[in-house]
């Protein structure tokens, strides 16, 4: 029979009660989490038809450097602009626009549209640019 010496040091560190510890505290978090997320259970009631729920597509009016105006990606003229949005408004009264003006294009157009918006009375605006690089 071997007898170990009273004074040896450990050359190696027990890990197993350290496992033990972080399996019991993740089975904790997972048990706590999927609790928080799961809330009440109730039946709903069946519909026969739901409403419609879908938001209004964002219009967007993008004006180029030469200064010729888009909906969407259709050339338009400021009267055709007019009468479209007109058309939109009646059907959907708050619609968002989005407005992408070229770095080019003389301010005075971009301003002739913001006109055109005000006077249609669309709120729902936009100004689309880029994100200065630094």
């Amino acid at each position: 029979m071997k007898v170990q010496d009273e004074n040896k040091l450990y050359d190696d560190i027990n890990i197993t009660p350290m496992l033990d510890l972080a399996y019991v505290l993740l089975v904790i978090f997972i048990i706590m989490t999927t609790a928080s997320v799961q809330g009440i259970k109730v039946n709903l009631p069946k519909a026969s038809a739901s409403p419609s729920l879908a938001k209004p597509s964002t219009k967007a009016i993008t004006i180029d450097e030469n200064g010729q105006i888009y909906l969407d990606t259709y050339p338009v003229s400021m009267d055709e602009l007019e009468s479209r949005l007109r058309q939109i408004k009646a059907s959907t009264p708050s619609f968002p626009v989005v407005i992408k003006g070229d770095t080019k294009v003389q301010y005075g157009k971009v301003a002739e549209v913001l006109e055109l918006l005000g006077r249609l009375d669309i709120t729902q605006l936009g100004l689309v640019t880029q994100r200065l690089v630094k």
